[in-house]
């Protein structure tokens, strides 16, 4: 396991990101217990020591199950972080209440690391108000020792990032952020990036397969990667790619199964950084699949839990950038949608748009289901 210094500590490149845990019968509220803790053993075999839940994850539940499993090792040995769940506004004002649950939750007496989560457009004035008292609070944590590291997560644009950090940057000890070849210039990462280097903060990085996205490759796109290094395949290329960027500390990896984990930590068994031309290749492969690519879904599931109708909202956005790629001939998003029930379709959207409320990406969600409707002759 590669590691990388942060202050006084050793942090694995890889962290375990706990978003996407293995689920029972597709249901993302209930974890199969049995293999995340495997997956969990083998981390901690390994040498995977951050491990990386949130208040929303798994419909709460992912704190609750990483909590259990991690409770057989001793506490000096894991570092654990977890967020505050700025993203629904309807928690602010609660931090005290929330901070409390998640610790009960995770069985903990402190946080390693700890986050003000999602900061963007939609609740930059909340986090900057005082009157929730959310940063009060949390550096009275910190103070305290129940917080050891405080940072922030950011999916919002450079103008909010820069907002958040010229109230609070100077408290701000990492940031996590949504980093891959994708993104370097279609939600301009790599301005991103630039910002932090400017304040001296470290990056964490979150969906660096981009919910799987960059996993799965085009035949073509994936020919030109095995071309160049026919020994790695496509997440393997991704997670190169973030190896080669000066200040990167920790890569978080939302794995779901024991496969992806093995094939992630044989990766991070050593760093093989691009070189100039792979740079040059892997970005050019980015730009090609950004033409082909119109909403930007993560699979975060935010959006499903604020549907009145309970919609598969990601599965729907990624069958609707199936069609879309595939144009007339949208076998896959047909079959796809014949598999889900009526009441489950994008036509059963009512656009009360509490969906685009909590999306990271700040997709309007149901101008796309219409259109996909439209397009699948609902």
């Amino acid at each position: 396991m590669i590691y990388n210094d942060f202050q006084d500590l050793k942090l694995s490149a890889l962290g375990m990101g706990c978003m996407r845990l293995p689920v029972v019968d597709g249901n993302d509220a209930v974890i199969d217990e049995a293999a995340a803790e495997e997956m969990l053993d083998l981390c901690m075999a390994q040498g995977v020591n951050y491990y990386d839940t949130a208040w929303g994850y798994h419909s709460g539940n992912s704190e609750r199950v990483v909590g259990k499993a991690l409770q057989k090792y001793p506490r000096e040995r894991f570092y654990l972080a977890s967020k505050f769940p700025g993203y629904d506004l309807g928690n602010m004002g609660k931090v005290e209440e929330i901070f409390e649950e998640q610790l009960a939750r995770c069985r903990v007496d402190y946080f390693d690391f700890y986050l003000f989560h999602n900061v963007c457009e939609m609740n930059i004035d909340a986090y900057l108000d005082p009157k929730y008292g959310t940063y009060d609070y949390l550096m009275a944590q910190k103070r305290s020792g129940r917080i050891r590291h405080l940072g922030f997560s950011a999916h919002g644009d450079i103008p909010t990032m820069r907002r958040f950090l010229e109230a609070y940057g100077k408290d701000m000890e990492f940031c996590q952020i949504e980093l891959n070849y994708f993104d370097w210039r279609f939600q301009n990462a790599q301005g991103k990036l630039e910002l932090l280097r400017e304040w001296g903060i470290p990056v964490w990085v979150m969906e660096p397969v981009r919910g799987g996205q960059l996993a799965r490759l085009e035949p073509a796109d994936e020919a030109r990667l095995r071309a160049a290094r026919p020994e790695e395949g496509a997440p393997a290329w991704a997670f190169r790619f973030l190896q080669s960027l000066p200040g990167v500390t920790v890569t978080l990896s939302g794995m779901s199964n024991l496969q992806q984990l093995q094939e992630n930590l044989a990766t991070f068994a050593e760093r093989r950084p691009l070189n100039a031309q792979e740079m040059e290749l892997i970005l050019s492969v980015a730009d090609d699949m950004i033409r082909r690519t119109t909403v930007p879904c993560t699979a975060c599931h935010y959006c499903v839990s604020h549907c009145p109708q309970q919609l598969p909202i990601p599965d729907l956005l990624r069958l609707y950038n199936e069609a879309m790629a595939a144009g007339s001939g949208a076998f896959i998003s047909s079959m796809g949608l014949s598999a889900l029930p009526a009441e489950k379709q994008p036509s059963a959207c009512v656009a009360c748009h509490s969906c685009e409320q909590v999306c990271p990406q700040q997709i309007h969600i149901p101008d796309a289901l219409a259109d996909f409707a439209r397009r699948m002759g609902q």
